[in-house]
């Protein structure tokens, strides 16, 4: 039985959640347009690579942990756990496929060559599982994030179980012993071998164990399921949406300083919870938040398609451009440009195939069961799957 006052507070609809989820997307976005090589200025494009390549890392565990926030806040009891796999199936896959099927016409038409190695994994969604880098690079690089949504998403209903069943005095110690795994991974992957990745900042299967593993980043979404919990039951302290995004500029920038396989995950935790929870409570108190518009929520609803092309749009639209290098004016009106286009795709792509499959693939019903419900319709700007760079 749910207590009345959690089930008032899922009634309300998380807009500011939505506006943010497009903040974090834009983040990858400059991570990748970072690395595209787009200013003659040598030392300017180095300095801009350190310190955006950790916001693409910030980016996607902010939609690791907000994925397992979301749907453990929209989750009713009465759906099937069936159900449940089959709506988030039909959230990833057609979008994964389409964008596969860009990639593939994009490398054939510019003389590429196509190889089982990159193009199986990718399509079928499994290329984080091994530490090899041509399949985890594959078609579609900011794929390789969907991998550990299908895993979250496996997981959920089980996970969901066992965090229902934590004393609501001892969430915030469940979390806190989430985020000591998260401490500790980075001393374990030192045991890996050494395999020049990165440049040269670290190595493949380190990268790999802690950033990229499924396994491995289930902690972020468990930490999102309990950071629910913690809203839901009243255990969340009292921190407005401006302080607690000091808070993550503060974690951000000890994150762009700290030893290179910390910064991929252990870093920004604190500074993402905090923004997750008081963003969410902001718009239960009706508080001030500039996420709420409709512009905002919009942009966060395309989000995951934006997600998925804009590594696309970026690589081959510097390649139509020649591949050349740019003074900082002429660089910043290609990145601009370049996100416009990657941004009226996504659009696109979200309009004519993420909610058409949403809509069509997860119509089926079944007789309710005591188990789980997540009622996607309602909150579906909210449920993100990517997560993802």
């Amino acid at each position: 039985m749910i207590p009345a006052n959690e089930v008032e507070a899922r009634k309300n609809r998380l807009p500011t959640l939505t506006g943010m989820r497009f903040l974090a997307a834009f983040l990858v976005f400059l991570c990748h347009a970072a690395f595209q090589g787009f200013l003659s200025d040598s030392a300017l494009q180095g300095n801009l690579q350190d310190w955006l390549l950790k916001a693409g890392w910030a980016g996607v565990q902010f939609f690791f942990i907000l994925s397992g926030f979301v749907l453990t806040w929209a989750a009713r009891p009465g759906d099937t756990v069936t159900a449940f796999w089959r709506r988030r199936a039909a959230k990833l896959y057609p979008v994964n496929l389409v964008a596969c099927l860009m990639a593939v016409v994009l490398l054939l038409a510019t003389g590429g060559a196509l190889t089982a190695e990159r193009a199986i994994p990718n399509l079928l969604l499994v290329q984080s599982w091994l530490p090899d880098y041509p399949a985890f690079d594959g078609l579609n690089p900011p794929s390789w994030s969907l991998c550990c949504e299908v895993l979250f998403y496996a997981l959920f209903p089980f996970l969901l179980k066992l965090v229902n069943r934590i004393q609501a005095r001892r969430l915030w110690w469940s979390a806190g012993g989430v985020f000591a795994f998260m401490l500790v991974m980075p001393s374990v992957a030192t045991l890996l071998p050494l395999h020049p990745m990165l440049a040269d900042i670290t190595s493949f299967p380190q990268f790999w164990l802690v950033y990229a593993f499924p396994v491995t980043r289930v902690a972020d979404f468990l930490l999102g399921i309990l950071l629910a919990r913690i809203v839901l039951s009243g255990q969340w302290i009292r921190i407005g949406l401006l302080p607690a995004t000091a808070v993550a500029a503060v974690s951000y920038v000890i994150t762009v300083v700290a030893p290179v396989l910390y910064s991929m995950v252990a870093t920004m935790t604190i500074g993402l919870v905090l923004v997750i929870g008081a963003g969410a409570t902001a718009d239960l108190s009706k508080g001030a938040s500039a996420l709420r518009g409709p512009r905002m929520l919009w942009l966060g609803e395309v989000s995951f398609s934006f997600y998925m092309v804009h590594v696309l749009v970026l690589t081959y639209g510097h390649r139509l451009l020649g591949g050349g290098a740019w003074s900082p004016p002429v660089a910043l009106a290609v990145s601009a440009a370049l996100f416009a286009v990657a941004l009226v795709v996504a659009a696109l792509l979200h309009r004519f195939v993420e909610r058409p499959a949403m809509k069509y693939l997860s119509r089926k019903r079944v007789r309710p069961l005591p188990v789980l419900e997540v009622e996607f319709e309602r909150l579906e700007p909210l449920v993100d799957s990517n997560s993802r760079a």
